[in-house]
């Protein structure tokens, strides 16, 4: 049976939290791949669960996902197994570095790349089964402007945009933008400048994409820090781990880590978007199926 075929139930799947909590849920995207939008998602999932937060980090990248990789975990189940019906989100999830929890995808799997716009809604549905209730939900999108992503961004409360000091790496990032805002109708974005040299670096990446994006579109960017280009973070990957776990003191872990709290301050959502939403009942009271339009 397919996601897409599913009743999920949200009602049920609330009844067995004792207080289920909003959920604060953060897209990760780049519109490029290679900007370390992985590094980006897997650093700050671990640096917010170090903070005490219960976090989930859910590997979007349907049909290339390596955060499992990155965090050198072994995993028998991933979300391939999901959309067959053979498991559920409970059942593929698997425990990172603090107590990080991580919803695996599929490494190669065709079929994942080519699911239908109503599958990923409903994968996005089901997270209202869980019984696992995080403060934070974390999601690395693959990179490009597929439906998967365009369906996961817009299901998030926050869409954190990560950068590089190249021009592919602008344009795309403005070619996301630009396409989330004008057929999508999100206006609002945050922008992560990622191995930068200096702090003056990512002021002017920030400022390079806010002037394009004022000429041309109706959004809001709020810059939301730099990561700097770290040797220790090479040396991290290198070993299979995250940089705020192996390196905890190093330039780049202690940038994680202040983006971390950044993010955990970011204010939740005062009403329903109209879409469909992680965790929306959560949020609200209420209904997936009530609130949003495909």
């Amino acid at each position: 049976m397919l996601v897409s075929d599913v009743n999920f139930g949200q009602v049920t799947g609330l009844q067995r939290i004792a207080n289920p909590r909003p959920v604060r849920v953060i897209a990760v995207t780049s519109g490029k791949g290679g900007v370390g939008k992985t590094n980006v998602s897997a650093n700050l999932a671990v640096a917010l669960a170090k903070d005490g937060k219960e976090v989930l980090l859910l590997d979007a990248d349907l049909g290339l996902a390596n955060v499992d990789v990155l965090l050198g975990l072994q995993t028998s189940n991933n979300l391939s197994h999901v959309v067959s019906g053979e498991r559920s989100l409970e059942e593929i999830m698997v425990t990172g570095p603090a107590g990080l929890r991580i919803i695996p995808a599929a490494s190669g799997v065709k079929s994942m790349v080519e699911l239908s716009h109503a599958e990923h809604a409903g994968l996005v549905r089901a997270f209202s089964e869980l019984s696992f209730n995080p403060d934070v939900l974390l999601i690395d999108t693959a990179a490009g402007i597929s439906d998967s992503v365009v369906t996961f961004a817009r299901a998030s409360h926050e869409v954190l945009v990560v950068v590089c000091d190249e021009p592919a790496s602008i344009t795309d990032a403005y070619a996301m933008i630009k396409l989330l805002n004008r057929e999508h109708g999100l206006y609002r974005f945050r922008i992560l400048a990622n191995m930068v040299h200096s702090s003056q670096e990512g002021n002017a990446l920030y400022r390079k994409l806010v002037k394009v994006t004022d000429r041309f579109l109706d959004v809001a960017l709020s810059y939301s820090g730099a990561i700097p280009y770290d040797e220790y973070l090479r040396r991290a990957v290198q070993k299979q781990r995250a940089v705020v776990d192996a390196y905890p003191r190093s330039k780049a872990a202690l940038a994680f880590r202040k983006m971390a709290h950044k993010a955990a301050a970011w204010p939740l959502p005062e009403q329903a978007s109209g879409r469909i939403e992680f965790f929306v009942e959560r949020l609200f009271g209420t209904s997936n199926d009530k609130v949003a339009t495909l």
